[in-house]
């Protein structure tokens, strides 16, 4: 396994306390979760499945298997999931600076529960400041030990009813940036960036303190994008998972089973 490629290095910058501590755990949520077990092989279906894969290995061949969620998931059986193989989630939390999704303490409560290592993401909002973002996030998803890293999902929304701007390549970097260092030092974590290929091509954002979660669902990330570690590819919008009615974002780690326990322990704030 080339982990220079196919997974982000093991070690977490070292992060000082700082900035909004939130409120207490909400009680819909647990006060910590706790390491899983062995990797669970998946057994998913998919409705509209990519015949042949270039650029690298299939994602049938990697051992870690998870899903991305949010409220139009509706209610998911979470034990039925993980028995089918869903190994980690990653769900959304908040949009811009006061949008919060309905579903997260809901759907992180039933990831923890069954044994699912789960963790939020913010859908980044191009007209709002990165610090009222940062801000939200924090206020809206409690510090809870063995959770998984925060993500940054950067991606265009062209059918946004209030917000189609696309910042230049500098202003995207910066508040990027910008609402990492903040939400990595009140997590303790090193965070976790979302980039489809049609943001990166437009906005290349590599080299950033981060994991990279790539979405590419017609070639191996490797050959997708240039010149860029990866943890986590999302491969398929399509999948059909026990648990989850209708489809759903489908997703690999990018290392073995023995790598994944080694990761998700190097990431569990204290």
């Amino acid at each position: 396994m080339r982990l220079t490629r196919r997974a982000a290095c093991l070690g977490m910058t070292s992060l000082a306390a700082c900035g909004p501590r939130g409120g207490d755990t909400p009680d819909s949520l647990p006060g910590r979760v706790p390491l899983p077990g062995a990797a669970r092989p998946p057994r998913f279906g998919d409705s509209d499945p990519v015949a042949t894969w270039s650029g690298g290995p299939a994602p049938s061949a990697y051992a870690v298997h998870g899903i991305d969620a949010s409220k139009f998931q509706g209610s998911i059986d979470w034990s039925a999931a993980g028995a089918a193989g869903v190994n980690f989630a990653f769900l959304k939390a908040t949009e811009g600076g006061d949008r919060l999704d309905e579903r997260f303490a809901e759907h992180f409560a039933g990831a923890a529960a069954a044994g699912v290592p789960a963790g939020g993401y913010h859908f980044y909002y191009c007209c709002r400041s990165p610090e009222d973002q940062a801000r939200w996030f924090i206020r809206n998803v409690p510090r809870i030990r063995g959770a998984l890293p925060p993500v940054l999902d950067l991606e265009w929304n062209p059918f946004s009813p209030t917000c189609v701007t696309r910042p230049p390549q500098a202003e995207v970097r910066r508040v990027a940036e910008t609402w990492l260092s903040i939400v990595s030092q009140h997590y303790q974590q090193r965070p976790i960036v979302y980039v489809p290929i049609e943001f990166w091509r437009d906005r290349d954002v590599r080299r950033l303190p981060v994991d990279y979660w790539l979405r590419s669902v017609a070639r191996h990330p490797e050959e997708a994008f240039t010149d860029v570690s990866w943890s986590f590819w999302q491969y398929s919008s399509t999948g059909q998972v026990p648990g989850v009615s209708g489809d759903c974002d489908l997703n690999v780690f990018g290392g073995n089973a023995s790598l994944w326990r080694r990761w998700l322990a190097a990431r569990r704030h204290g």
